[in-house]
């Protein structure tokens, strides 16, 4: 999925885009008949985006989708499966007119491995074009071991992982990290739960160890890009919410994931809230959301009363024992959470808020975060508003960091083919999503 910044913040159905091709259309059809390729051509990095994530099996589709005229987008899918990277076969059944062909990419065969590192577990899996995801699982991983000894561990269970589902069509390594992560330089920054981690190169780590595309980003984004992939089409505009140890939030802008300024957009974690008072935060501060809405929060919490917990899992099974102690803190933090987003929702107005991470399997959690955004925000701003658990539940970040990797693997090829090149090797960062 494109990102996008403060500074290139696209409207609905990516005007700016559909101007730019409409600026290349003489050079597109020149580019047709001949054997080069506008490399960079931003609308053909889209319409690989949006086959690719399934959001877009046709032309007809692509061209809603991107608001571009039909002619344009025949040129550029013209241009894409002659050059193998998309192909079309089949067709859509139809209500009328003639059958629409299905549009796929050219290698469907090819996939990428993916895991969404936690405290404790990893979850992994092979990611194929349009978000479908095989072999899915949940391994130990220790996030405190730090890299140098927990990345080889993972490392071999995805190598294992890449020979069952054929190592030779391995086109992309995705990471999902609980951390906030450096996009330019691929690396954790700063994070408050990761010792030995911050400025780590764990994408030249694993590129060096894989000799594929790599993609690492913050675990928020991941989710909000894997959900994205499974929600209606109309759905441009959602703040996805990840509770886990801590709190995370991927923002999609447009069909986009935003980014803003500096690559810390969704970071609500730290926001103060009255309710957090004087509680020291990991971040060195006080009073931060994350004192009184997280994982780590309510294992602290219920322990000051008493009860036997030593992580989030201990919380969630208490609460779904209808422990009354447990109940009441869900339902607070559920409260103090919804109290955050109430803010962020009446600024934003998105069409969904979804809720993934461990607390977000809670009835009493949900159902807390929910009647808060509807008791804060503006009746026009809730009135079609969509709350509710991620559909993907706990795979949501697997697919999102599966989506990134194919997404370089491909504009790694379509940058070779611009220079007139094969499109292997090492992918460099995508210019146009400025992170």
């Amino acid at each position: 999925m494109t990102e996008i910044s403060a500074r290139n913040r696209r409207p609905a159905k990516d005007r700016s885009v559909n101007e730019q091709s409409l600026k290349d259309q003489s050079v597109n059809e020149q580019s047709v008949k001949g054997t080069s390729m506008k490399g960079n051509s931003p609308l053909a990095a889209r319409v690989l985006e949006l086959v690719a994530s399934g959001q877009a099996s046709s032309r007809a589709e692509l061209a809603a989708l991107l608001g571009a005229a039909p002619s344009t987008i025949s040129l550029t899918v013209g241009q894409l499966v002659e050059r193998g990277l998309i192909a079309e076969e089949g067709t859509h059944s139809s209500t009328g007119g003639r059958p629409r062909k299905v549009l796929r990419l050219g290698g469907t065969d090819q996939f990428a491995v993916a895991a969404d590192l936690g405290g404790r577990h990893a979850r992994i899996g092979a990611v194929l074009p349009g978000g479908r995801l095989s072999r899915a699982t949940t391994v130990p991983f220790v996030i405190a071991d730090g890299p140098e000894e927990a990345l080889p561990r993972l490392a071999n269970t995805l190598e294992a992982l890449a020979e069952e589902q054929g190592r030779d069509r391995l086109c992309g390594v995705g990471l999902s990290l609980p951390g906030p992560v450096d996009v330019e330089s691929r690396a954790v920054m700063l994070p408050s739960r990761m010792p030995g981690w911050n400025r780590f190169p764990v994408a030249d780590w694993l590129q060096d160890r894989f000799g594929v595309a790599v993609a690492v980003d913050n675990d928020a984004n991941c989710m909000a890009v894997g959900e994205h992939t499974v929600r209606p089409a109309e759905h441009r505009q959602s703040i996805m919410v990840k509770i886990g140890s801590a709190i995370g939030a991927g923002v999609i802008v447009d069909g986009h994931l935003y980014r803003g300024a500096t690559g810390a957009a969704g970071d609500i974690t730290h926001i103060r809230i009255d309710g957090g008072a004087d509680i020291p935060c990991s971040c060195g501060k006080t009073g931060c959301l994350e004192t009184v809405a997280s994982g780590a929060a309510l294992v602290r919490i219920l322990r000051e009363r008493g009860a036997d917990v030593d992580s989030p899992e201990d919380v969630v099974r208490l609460a779904a024992d209808a422990d009354p102690e447990a109940t009441r803190a869900v339902r607070r933090a559920g409260e103090h959470l919804g109290q955050v987003l109430a803010a962020n929702v009446n600024f934003f107005n998105p069409d969904a808020v979804y809720l993934g991470g461990i607390l977000s399997t809670l009835e009493p959690f949900v159902a807390a975060v929910r009647s808060r955004l509807y008791e804060s925000c503006h009746p026009m701003v809730t009135e079609h508003l969509t709350i509710e658990r991620a559909r993907l539940g706990a795979d949501a970040g697997v697919v999102g960091a599966g989506q990134f990797a194919l997404q370089h693997a491909m504009a790694d090829a379509l940058r070779g083919l611009g220079a007139g090149g094969s499109g292997t090797g090492r992918p460099d960062r995508l210019a146009p999503r400025t992170r």
